[in-house]
């Protein structure tokens, strides 16, 4: 069935718990055990990105969506329709501390909304302690054993962007994600943010930059040796203010892990980025693409950033995390206990 976003009323009671900056359950707790447990960290921490693992498998299933080729985006039609309708963008920033007894892991999560013309945001502070000694993860609660820190992390981010999203998320609007769809141990959690997005009338949208696959350069015979990667091959044919055309991408072990995607492109001489949706979200809402990709367009000239080119409420997002962060200083919740120091912490953290 088809949904309606436009020009939707919010919930008081909604719109109410924007603008706030919340911590994790038990943060003290989690920072005291750290501290409790003869851990120091005296040096300044490294500004970390979650990193997620390609999970494409090796015989995809790629089916072209559109004719191939560049698809012209109107910005003028994106600035209209941003009026209609209520939309948000996620992000996040980490700091890890590393250390010869594991790694910290300090996260805020930032959800913004635009909407009666300003920009609400909402913040959560979370903190982790990975370690692959059962010694020191013994006595404590919160302390983690894993024998790989980075599946962990990532895990534990997926369940607390989900979190943050579904208890501050409003109904009836678009929401533009940091991040791929799918990746990793963070796929199920993100098939199933998508899920409840739908429930609620969201459309979610996911952002990468930066991106590494091959997909259509290996899968298209027509391009196929033509290019060095997909990225290659969207500046090539791509001009400023274009997207391609849309490809569809289903894992062949696995139906639900599918994903609509294109690539875009805002100024010349700047590298591509990629959209990507579940093809159920564009069954729900196929009426309001056309005008969903001219609002992408729209919104990240509005941001104007060549040298960090990103849609704006990502971007508001994004410096919300940073601030928020900072401001709350986990180095100085840290510094007294006894965590040993590695040499890239110390090179690095000054």
């Amino acid at each position: 069935m088809k949904k309606n976003l436009v020009n939707v009323e919010f919930e008081t009671e909604r719109l109410q718990k924007l603008n706030e900056v919340v911590l994790q359950d038990e943060f003290s707790t989690r920072i005291r055990e750290v501290r409790n447990s003869n851990i120091t960290i005296t040096q300044k921490p490294q500004v970390g990105e979650f990193t997620f693992p390609n999970s494409i498998v090796e015989n995809p299933i790629l089916k072209t969506f559109e004719d191939i080729g560049k698809y012209r985006l109107d910005a003028k039609v994106g600035e209209d329709f941003s009026k209609q309708v209520a939309f948000a963008g996620y992000d996040e920033s980490k700091y890890k501390f590393l250390a010869l007894e594991g790694e910290a892991h300090a996260t805020c999560h930032s959800l913004t909304y635009y909407v009666n013309n300003e920009f609400a945001p909402v913040s959560k502070i979370t903190f982790y302690f990975y370690t692959k000694s059962k010694r020191l993860q013994k006595d404590s609660k919160y302390i983690k054993y894993t024998d790989d820190q980075a599946s962990e992390a990532n895990r534990d981010y997926a369940i607390d962007r989900n979190s943050l999203i579904m208890e501050y998320a409003l109904n009836s609007s678009i929401l533009f994600i940091d991040g791929p769809m799918i990746g990793g141990n963070i796929t199920s959690y993100s098939l199933d943010l998508i899920n409840y997005l739908h429930e609620h009338n969201i459309i979610p949208i996911f952002f990468v930059k930066n991106s590494e696959s091959n997909m259509i350069v290996e899968n298209i015979p027509s391009i196929k040796y033509e290019f060095n990667s997909d990225l290659h091959w969207a500046y090539s044919i791509l001009d400023k203010g274009s997207r391609s055309s849309l490809f569809l991408y289903t894992d062949s072990y696995n139906n639900e892990n599918s994903k609509l995607f294109c690539y875009f492109k805002t100024y010349a001489s700047i590298t591509p980025q990629r959209i990507e949706f579940h093809p159920k979200t564009y069954e729900l809402y196929s009426e309001y693409f056309p005008k969903l990709f001219d609002l992408i367009y729209y919104l990240m000239l509005v941001h104007g950033d060549t040298s960090n080119p990103q849609i704006r409420p990502i971007a508001i997002s994004e410096m919300y995390a940073r601030e928020v962060i900072r401001t709350l200083n986990i180095e100085l919740l840290l510094k007294n206990s006894s965590l040993t120091k590695t040499m890239d912490q110390s090179r690095f953290g000054g």
